[in-house]
């Protein structure tokens, strides 16, 4: 065991849970520096650009449309209906590899930068209770003091301040779904007239409220399960918020020639939005925010002594040990990866702009007309029009089609997005018709490459 690991004090891990199981509040104290305030920069462009996606516009459509009543989706540009949703397997493996292969090489950075229940918290909430209530030790003081005019005011502007942040989320959260006209549109109406939107907008406000207001860090560390698999999806080069212990250990008063480098002032604590101490190493708690980097650095600076001793860096670099940038899981992930671009590149190249099917009517599976000597057959050609455009559709017996078609409409034109039936008849001799026969059928859509339907004609034993 090295030195600096003999000296580390054993001590309770601190966190949001007392040590019987009751919830510590954990109310962070305020830090500046310069991750703060790139993390905000980052909190206000991903708000910036979640807020804009309802209104901007792209081929006259919302840049984000998700309309599940018609099941018909719009996302930056693309147009999709329901027969497309299996495209979202891509969508999902992609976030999920995506977040192994951060995790694995930049650790909690996703939890700490991008989540949405940080960046509101951190960015929307927590802001707003520190502009109410003040710095983190008058809000502590005016906790523990008994209700008063000062106390009963400000705790209700912040709640009302809640209640309404809680709502602005959960109207904008719903524009993807009915867009942001529609909304406007229910917002100036009777909630009687849109009981399910009114419902849905009410519903998400109250978690909203619940979840920023008080269940906070807890979500993280109760209900999702990302910090639980951080354990195995890291390793010991993976790039995390820790504490050097070889150079802090032991802690000790600055003027100590003895001690190390941390003198203990737990501003790393206070700071932490979880309640942990990052000197314990690292936590399932941990969240990556790097406050306790920003708040350990001022103390430094003002030591006079080098910065980093809480810092960005790899397990095996916070040991000082020689550190790996390329290691064997990295290059399986690297793989799945690459198999992963290759089926999406498959998967969206075969994507098309309608869809056709040769459907038999129901009912008898053939009919014998003219004195049982025509075998007559009745299909439906269903069209999909997958394109956010109206079209021409044309149907046409193809080369090689047994037998009559008799096609109505032979040309329909069908709205974008939306779909429409063609009658299809196809009659063929009772002496010239043969097992395996089929009907061949031309699909084309305003002069694009044309595709061919089949179906097998059927008929009496002969």
């Amino acid at each position: 065991m090295s030195d600096a690991r003999r000296h580390l004090p054993v001590v309770p891990t601190a966190s949001s849970l007392n040590p019987d199981g009751s919830r510590n509040r954990v109310h962070p104290a305020d830090v500046s520096g310069r991750f703060v305030r790139w993390r905000y920069v980052v909190f206000a462009a991903l708000v910036a650009i979640w807020a804009a996606a309802p209104w901007v516009r792209i081929n006259g459509r919302p840049a984000v449309f998700l309309d599940v009543a018609r099941r018909q989706f719009f996302l930056f540009g693309g147009a999709f209906n329901a027969q497309d949703v299996w495209l979202m397997f891509f969508v999902l493996t992609a976030i999920g590899l995506s977040l192994v292969a951060v995790t694995t090489t930049l650790g909690r950075v996703w939890c700490g930068w991008a989540c949405p229940q940080t960046v509101f918290l951190e960015g929307m909430f927590r802001r707003i209770e520190r502009w109410v209530e003040g710095p983190r030790n008058a809000r502590l003081r005016r906790n523990a003091a008994p209700m008063s005019w000062d106390k009963a005011w400000r705790k209700g502007l912040k709640h009302a301040l809640f209640v309404l942040s809680a709502l602005f989320v959960a109207h904008v959260f719903l524009s993807f779904f009915v867009s942001m006209p529609s909304m406007l549109e229910m917002m100036g109406r009777s909630p009687a007239e849109h009981p399910e939107a009114f419902g849905w907008v009410m519903v998400v406000s109250a978690l909203l409220y619940g979840n920023f207001a008080f269940f906070r860090e807890q979500l993280c560390l109760i209900v999702c399960p990302y910090g639980r698999l951080q354990s195995v999806l890291t390793d010991e080069d993976s790039l995390v918020v820790g504490y050097d212990a070889v150079r802090g250990e032991p802690r000790g008063k600055p003027r100590d020639p003895d001690a190390g480098d941390c003198v203990d002032c737990k501003r790393c604590v206070v700071v932490c939005p979880t309640g942990i101490d990052i000197r314990n190493g690292l936590q399932l708690d941990c969240i990556g925010c790097t406050a306790c980097i920003d708040a350990c650095d001022a103390v430094m600076d003002k030591l006079g002594r080098p910065r980093g001793l809480v810092r960005y860096d790899s397990m095996n670099g916070l040991r000082h040990r020689a550190k790996r940038v390329f290691r064997p899981r990295l290059l399986l992930y690297g793989g799945l990866i690459l198999a992963w671009a290759v089926g999406a590149w498959a998967a969206f190249g075969a994507h098309t702009s309608f869809e056709a099917n040769l459907l038999r009517l129901r009912g008898a599976p053939f009919h014998l007309v003219d004195d049982g000597e025509v075998v007559r057959n009745l299909f439906t050609v269903h069209l999909v029009n997958k394109a956010d455009e109206a079209a021409t559709f044309r149907v046409e017996a193809a080369d090689g089609s047994p037998g009559v078609a008799t096609i109505e409409p032979a040309t329909r034109r069908v709205r974008a997005l939306g779909d429409a039936d063609i009658s299809v008849r196809v009659d063929v001799p009772r002496g010239d018709r043969a097992a395996g026969q089929q009907v061949r059928l031309r699909v084309s859509r305003d002069g694009e490459e044309p595709t061919v339907l089949e179906a097998p004609i059927l008929g009496p034993a002969r």
